[in-house]
């Protein structure tokens, strides 16, 4: 599965910004890799000011700026549990906005870490491991 369709999946249920999308797309990269062990996508996310960013799928949706990417009707082809851990994701974190979703990140152990003592106010580039992902999940959930 590629990010692509991790943030089309979620625009089929309502338009949202970039922000809001990639934050999503973080938090389905980091619950899959904490229930099943592995990646749900390839793409890197990187530890940005702003929170949890995949460049590739920030780059695509940057015509945007700061308005809504519009909603979606594509249909996406996963596997059931890639669709469970997405709606599931969706379920908790949906109903925040991309604001909210920052605030949230930046108060978790995985940003904080990678962005390894770097001001909050200072560009990174330093990737989130999706191993570190799943282990603070895993420890914070007790999954």
């Amino acid at each position: 599965m590629k990010v692509k369709d991790v943030a089309e999946f979620f625009l089929t249920k309502q338009s949202m910004t970039n922000k809001k999308i990639q934050k999503l797309c973080y938090y389905a990269q980091a619950w899959f890799y904490a229930l099943y062990n592995r990646k749900l996508f390839d793409e890197k996310i990187e530890a940005w000011v702003h929170g949890p960013v995949c460049p590739i799928l920030y780059k695509e949706y940057a015509e945007f700026g700061y308005k809504e990417v519009p909603k979606s009707d594509k249909k996406i082809v996963m596997q059931e549990i890639e669709k469970d851990i997405l709606n599931q994701v969706w379920e908790i974190y949906g109903k925040l906005d991309g604001d909210e979703l920052e605030i949230l990140t930046h108060r978790e152990k995985p940003w904080i870490e990678a962005r390894n003592g770097i001001d909050y106010r200072k560009p990174s580039n330093n990737e989130i491991l999706p191993q570190n992902m799943g282990k603070y999940y895993k420890e914070k959930y007790g999954v």
